[in-house]
């Protein structure tokens, strides 16, 4: 879960550490049922605080679940950050993001379940992927290597495809995620103004930490 500065003492921490249970109760029912209905009691219960403990953090039900959310989204966000953090080609940020998301189905279903629900509503919030996907359009723009014109336009267009991935790879289990994603990656890419052969040679490029390490073989000792 994203984290911030810790608390300063005791009741700073006990606070702390309710208000995160609420939290992460509220995201175990979104990605359960999407059923924002449930009871404050039965939130107060799955999170094992007491009734009198919501109305400490929330004043209702509905900002909490947009907390939830955007707690979600953040932590999303941080995952794929620390995944790619030392690539600065632009367009191999985008590409590392789709096929790295793709792979969360299986290590992060809960935060994938959340995103491709409520995400849409979010592709421009302030929390999360989008405004680090925002950043790297900017400066794929300014650098040339995309030609778009507003990349809050962009932005729709990259996280639209991406919440797309997402609801086939959890509706279509079955279908090889790893070139679904690379496919929807190099379609973004050529629609972004990266030409066809490097858009395929990035989105085909080993991912960071993962597939650099299978093919360098084991360490010798």
């Amino acid at each position: 879960m994203p984290t911030s500065a810790p608390p300063k003492n005791r009741f700073e921490r006990r606070r702390a550490e309710t208000r995160q249970a609420l939290v992460r109760a509220a995201r175990q029912i979104l990605a359960e049922t999407g059923d924002t209905s449930a009871s404050i009691q039965t939130i107060a219960e799955r999170a094992d605080v007491g009734f009198g403990s919501f109305y400490n953090h929330f004043q209702s039900k509905t900002e909490l679940f947009d907390a939830a959310v955007a707690d979600a989204l953040e932590e999303f966000g941080q995952v794929i950050d620390e995944r790619v953090r030392g690539i600065e080609d632009p367009a191999e940020l985008v590409a590392a993001g789709f096929r790295l998301t793709a792979r969360m189905t299986d290590s992060h279903p809960e935060l994938l379940r959340i995103l491709r629900d409520r995400g849409l509503a979010h592709v421009h919030s302030d929390r999360g992927l989008s405004p680090r996907a925002l950043r790297d359009l900017e400066r794929g723009a300014a650098s040339g290597r995309f030609t778009i014109g507003n990349p809050a336009t962009a932005l729709s267009a990259l996280g639209g495809t991406l919440l797309s991935l997402v609801a086939l790879r959890l509706d279509r289990p079955d279908l090889d995620g790893d070139e679904a994603a690379s496919d929807l990656a190099e379609m973004v890419l050529r629609m972004l103004g990266v030409p066809s052969d490097e858009a395929h040679e990035v989105t085909r490029r080993p991912l960071p930490g993962l597939d650099r390490a299978v093919a360098d073989g084991p360490a010798s000792g």
